[in-house]
């Protein structure tokens, strides 16, 4: 599909092309966001007939790399997590952090590991410098060879020295071959050799060499240690979970093999209205064509009932043909229903929601700029730059009449300023009354006049549409009139996620649309980090409350214990969970707790099992 100006905006392919293009163009309503938006849009279109459905996928696929559509799932890793290249091209291959995969060393036979979090990649390479004798220096081979004497890692026993031109090629190959035996979790053969290494070593007399192998072998034996053990049978898997919010899409794969988690890979994708099964079959392709290993199963979540024609529903034996084209052998692509494979897969999509969680509470990757959103939001309110700094926002949290109180979170530059955040309980407000609560805390917050160092906000968020907007403009404009405090409320969709902002006049911008503009993403990021962190932290105070009143409420029914003595009992054991298991006379060696209160306090919590 082309726009008007002739570039290339989709790529599809349909069993039935005539039926495909029906659905757009046939005079009916269509359903799908996205695909009215890229309709609206289309001023020509081209097409190829192909043989089979494997054609089709991979045609599809090579033509999305080339033309790169703004409307097709682009597979993008972050920036700021970076891989390892391992250039096994070369005939002394390098091992070394690389930000971003290069297209032409991997058409030379370098493979890259990754991405990783910066974190991981710290561990994983000082690993690999415990257990290999690893070239750490700047020397080019085989050009360097004999140029200049061996360094003093050489003499430790950590590197092989090749640079001295006593190690042969093929030999500081095959410890490449173990490293790259490691990156895929492969820690038996590496254990094996290194064993045989040390005794042959020991029975040689060379005591030194073997305690610098021992020491490599209780290195990987440390990192096996701390890898969970997922499954009883030992086998490869690799594990896809997909989350969606703020405009974008995370996938994020765990890498098990013999039966630990070894690794993991996250990506993500423009858009967050996609379908999980278009979201599958565009990382399938896109990230296993190039990947240095495929296992033999890969778990992916249930597609649900929104695939379209020739979605991953019905294109699972092609993309398996694809995968065991790609791999040499069977691969199998499931949806578990039980058991380990099924909690392996709940795991991924755990994982892939924390790190949505973790980007947008930054505002994107490791490079992205904190105050672009406030920029947005000063050009949208017409107010000259840098007026935007501090931004705070209230959320009311209660269950009914109970623990009613409120949080409030403050960004500074763009990013949380946990420092200056605040909880209030409700002094006056006695019963559910959202308003009247919101007033109270207003009232609260601004009796803070900045000379304390509590100074007023530039913008307050609202948690809400129009009419909280309104309620919340009243009090302000009453209780700070002319410190110049911009408002605005954050909207949600029908999913209850953040999904545009309205300002006081009523104008509503939604941000959420299926083919949102980087402005969009960036700025719908900060509102979605700035509504879920004040959710968040008020409803944590709410649990807290409840926790303590719940407390209260079992040690004050027991007969003759009142607040005194609930408070006597809880510092002296520190747990209701203590107060349980301890004895009669335990209990009344508490101060102000008689023999009789005792008594009461045992028999309370024993009576069930008499």
């Amino acid at each position: 599909m082309k726009d008007a100006s002739g570039n290339v905006i989709y790529v599809g392919k349909a069993k039935v092309l005539k039926n495909r293009l029906r659905s757009y163009f046939g005079g009916g309503t269509v359903t799908n966001p996205k695909v009215a938006a890229m309709v609206s849009h289309v001023a020509d279109f081209e097409y190829v007939v192909v043989g089979t459905e494997p054609e089709a996928l991979l045609l599809e696929n090579n033509l999305i790399k080339r033309y790169m559509p703004q409307y097709n799932i682009l597979l993008r890793d972050d920036k700021g997590y970076p891989y390892v290249c391992i250039t096994l091209n070369e005939e002394y291959p390098r091992v070394f952090k690389a930000f971003r995969p290069d297209p032409e060393l991997r058409k030379k036979g370098a493979v890259y590991y990754g991405p990783y979090m910066s974190s991981d990649l710290y561990f994983t390479l000082k690993s690999i410098e415990e257990i290999f004798p690893l070239k750490r220096c700047r020397k080019v081979l085989p050009r360097d060879i004999g140029k200049e004497r061996p360094c003093l890692n050489a003499h430790i026993g950590r590197c092989m020295a090749p640079c001295s031109g006593s190690v042969k090629s093929s030999d500081y190959r095959k410890m490449i071959g173990q490293i790259v035996l490691f990156f895929e979790g492969k820690y038996g053969g590496i254990e094996k050799d290194l064993k045989e290494e040390m005794e042959k070593a020991s029975e040689n007399m060379e005591f030194e060499r073997a305690a610098v192998l021992r020491d490599r072998l209780s290195a990987l034996n440390n990192i096996r240690q701390s890898q969970r053990v997922f499954m009883e049978i030992k086998r490869d898997v690799d594990a896809i979970g997909v989350y969606s919010d703020a405009g974008e899409t995370c996938v994020r794969k765990l890498e098990l093999r013999d039966g630990r988690i070894v690794g993991s890979s996250v990506y993500f994708m423009k858009g967050a209205n996609d379908s999980v099964s278009d979201v599958l079959t565009g990382f399938i392709m896109q990230y296993y064509e190039d990947a240095p290993y495929i296992p033999q199963t890969i778990l992916i979540p249930d597609p649900g009932e929104d695939g379209d024609e020739f979605g991953i529903s019905d294109a699972l034996e092609t993309l398996e043909g694809f995968l065991e084209q790609k791999a040499g052998r069977k691969v199998t692509l499931k949806t578990p229903e039980r058991g380990e494979m099924k909690e392996l897969q709940k795991l991924a999509q755990m994982n892939a929601r924390e790190m949505m969680v973790r980007r947008i509470l930054r505002g994107g990757g490791a490079d992205a700029d904190p105050k672009a959103p406030l920029r947005y939001l000063e050009e949208m309110f017409k107010v000259p730059e840098g007026t935007i700094d501090r931004v705070e926002s209230y959320d009311i949290s209660n269950l009914g009449n109970d623990d009613i109180c409120a949080g409030m979170v403050v960004f500074k530059g763009g990013r949380p300023d946990k420092s200056s955040y605040r909880l209030f309980k409700m002094k006056t407000v006695m019963s559910q009354d959202d308003f009247a609560s919101m007033r109270e805390v207003l009232s609260r917050r601004f009796s803070h006049d900045g000379s304390d160092g509590f100074s007023y906000p530039s913008l307050i968020l609202v948690d809400g549409g129009k009419g909280q907007l309104s309620a919340v403009a009243s009090v302000v404009d009453e209780l700070a009139p002319g410190k110049g405090i911009l408002l605005a409320g954050m909207v949600k969709n029908s999913k209850h996620r953040t999904s545009g902002i309205v300002f006081r006049d009523g104008e509503l911008i939604k941000l959420d649309g299926d083919n949102p503009s980087d402005r969009d993403v960036v700025l719908l990021r900060f509102l979605t980090a700035v509504q879920n962190e004040v959710h968040r932290f008020a409803i944590s105070y709410q649990h807290k409350l409840a926790g303590k009143r719940n407390i209260r409420y079992r040690l004050e029914n027991i007969h003759g214990i009142g607040p005194a003595k609930r408070k006597a009992l809880l510092s002296h054991f520190g747990s209701i969970k203590k107060i349980e298991e301890a004895t009669v006379e335990e209990i009344g060696n508490v101060k102000g707790i008689s023999e009789a209160d005792a008594l009461n306090i045992y028999d309370h919590f024993h009576q069930q099992e008499e």
